[in-house]
């Protein structure tokens, strides 16, 4: 099986959303003046690749530590929105571009959509410009059952209130995975491996995206 890296990498004063705690990576201690290299860090739960938990938006939804280990593996589809190509900014993610692939949105089923704006990566419009589902879309996600869904923007939606509210609700449930990279590699159908930290009591977590694809 050959691996396929899907996180960005994390690192001091890299850009996040403003109202957001920015991250700060910085040395402790180094074999110079201690023996050993030590790194402080400091980020928010949703920085970079990350993914989100119920609690995120619900006081009495799931947190991170409560979750399912399979909830973050396992055989996943990729539902790519612009093959070869990267969606104008700004472009409404609607239903009529993901019922083409309604077949992939079975119960239970992991769906990783790519837009191609992770080539924004570390700039602002990232941000601010990125490609946002639809509350439509949204509510048609919700009601196909999925476990899973994963995307290369920043988070789903410019009404990101309302849209993490339908995809987050109770007997809904989805696994958001957001920030995704390099989805143009990922051939139709592969494994999906995305573990948070073990954050007790908390609402997210970054995690290491990776792919798995048959040889």
């Amino acid at each position: 099986m050959k691996l396929i890296d899907l996180s960005h990498p994390l690192e001091h004063g890299q850009l996040n959303f403003p109202y957001d705690p920015k991250i700060s990576v910085l040395v402790h201690n180094t074999v110079s003046s201690i023996g050993y290299n030590m790194s402080q860090v400091s980020l928010a739960s949703h920085q970079g690749t990350h993914l989100d938990a119920p609690f995120h938006f619900y006081d009495d939804g799931k947190t991170i530590d409560q979750m399912r280990l399979d909830q973050f593996y396992g055989e996943a589809h990729l539902v790519d929105l612009a093959p070869g190509e990267a969606l104008a900014p700004g472009t409404p993610l609607t239903v009529e571009m993901f019922e083409p692939h309604a077949a992939k949105f079975t119960p239970g089923a992991k769906i990783i959509y790519r837009t191609g704006w992770d080539r924004q990566f570390g700039t602002p419009a990232y941000f601010s410009d990125f490609p946002t589902l639809t509350l439509e879309a949204a509510r048609w996600i919700a009601a196909k059952e999925i476990g899973l869904i994963g995307m290369d923007t920043p988070t789903p939606s410019t009404d990101w209130k309302e849209c993490h509210l339908i995809l987050l609700a109770p007997g809904v449930e989805l696994v958001i995975v957001e920030g995704l990279t390099r989805l143009e590699k990922l051939p139709d159908s592969f494994t999906f491996m995305g573990f948070p930290l073990n954050l007790k009591g908390r609402d997210g977590a970054p995690i290491r995206a990776v792919a798995g694809v048959a040889e």
